[in-house]
């Protein structure tokens, strides 16, 4: 099947159904960066509140690069991929220093600013400047397999890569921008994952080899990935006249730089949790189980057993900041892996 015969279904289809989302609203290069840097990894609804929260706060490159790293992070908390927002403010310093304050309308210029790939760099290029670069994400490698039948692993760079090419050569003139997202569009809705897709809403059901051979849900092939690693944590809620103890984690690795409930590797139980604030140079008078509590990071697992553990107010704690619940909520960015143990705290009122 020849895929230049897509463009027009696709784009017509796009016209008509393509979803109303803040970033679409008002197309800027920035605006498109930051918006495609926070839906890797992330859902479109989960993004959406803070994508206006973001851009209110800071909302062009030189405001970005000059926020303090907590602010950023505070900004960012519970998006996850941290260092997502760490490249974002190292490009926006970039951005300023190299090319006056605005993003460069060269795909090969883009692809030098950090946390910049070969998608993000598509995206911008054709979204935001018109120019006829391709942006394939896992949506597109889907719609294309089903589309061609082809069991290529599309975990294989090379598959991306190809397909990749293939987009570029039927990139329509002057509509870049729209063929890309139409592509991403119709992959995040109609010929969608996990399950069937909804072909019967698909306008290029009639040119799809899948569809046609009715086997749409044998693509795209995808090696497995490895099973994550399980780790066990103890998590340690430390209290002390009415505030909570926070630490921050180390600046490279897992959370790199955030803040977090001091916890340690095992699940002890009471008695451990008492020695181990000990260990913390704390004096405990009462510990009490939380419960179990489990999150889920990419390639890592952590099964929790949490305890509040109230000590003496004198007792402040080596490498421990006591902050307030006020403070929590606007002052320190947390990972949403500790939410069970702080949300009666994080709630207004808390």
């Amino acid at each position: 099947m020849r895929l230049e015969k897509i463009v027009e279904p696709l784009l017509g289809w796009y016209a008509e159904n393509a979803r109303d989302l803040p970033w679409r609203r008002e197309v800027t290069p920035y605006r498109v960066w930051i918006s495609e840097i926070m839906l890797q990894q992330t859902r479109v609804e989960a993004v959406k509140g803070y994508f206006a929260r973001f851009i209110s706060a800071l909302p062009g490159p030189a405001e970005l690069a000059a926020v303090d790293e907590r602010e950023l992070l505070k900004l960012w908390e519970g998006l996850g991929y941290y260092s997502r927002a760490r490249n974002l403010r190292k490009a926006a310093r970039v951005i300023m220093e190299t090319y006056g304050g605005e993003l460069p309308a060269s795909h090969e210029a883009l692809l030098t600013l950090p946390g910049v790939g070969p998608y993000t760099a598509g995206a911008v290029a054709s979204i935001a400047f018109g120019l006829p670069e391709p942006a394939v994400d896992g949506n597109v490698l889907r719609v294309l397999s089903r589309l061609t039948a082809d069991a290529s692993d599309i975990a294989d760079p090379a598959v991306k890569r190809a397909a990749e090419r293939t987009v570029r050569g039927i990139i329509p003139a002057g509509r870049a921008g729209a063929f890309n997202q139409a592509l991403m569009e119709l992959g995040a809705t109609v010929c969608a994952p996990n399950g069937p897709p909804a072909c019967g809403r698909c306008p290029l059901a009639g040119l799809c080899a899948a569809h046609a051979a009715g086997n749409e849900t044998a693509y795209p092939v995808k090696a497995a990935k490895k099973a994550r690693r399980v780790e066990e944590r103890t998590v340690l809620l430390l209290v002390r006249d009415e505030l909570l103890a926070l630490r921050r984690r180390p600046a490279k690795g897992l959370l790199a730089g955030l803040w977090e409930l001091p916890n340690l590797p095992g699940a002890l139980d009471g008695a451990g949790a008492v020695e181990a604030a000990r260990t913390l140079g704390l004096a405990p008078l009462r510990v009490e189980p939380l419960g179990p509590a489990k999150h889920i990071f990419t390639h890592i697992e952590w099964h929790m057993t949490g305890y509040r553990v109230t000590v003496e107010e004198a007792q402040t704690g080596e490498g421990l900041e006591w902050i307030d619940p006020r403070g929590l909520r606007e002052d320190y960015p947390l990972p949403s892996a500790f939410s069970a143990y702080l949300a009666p705290y994080l709630a207004p009122g808390g």
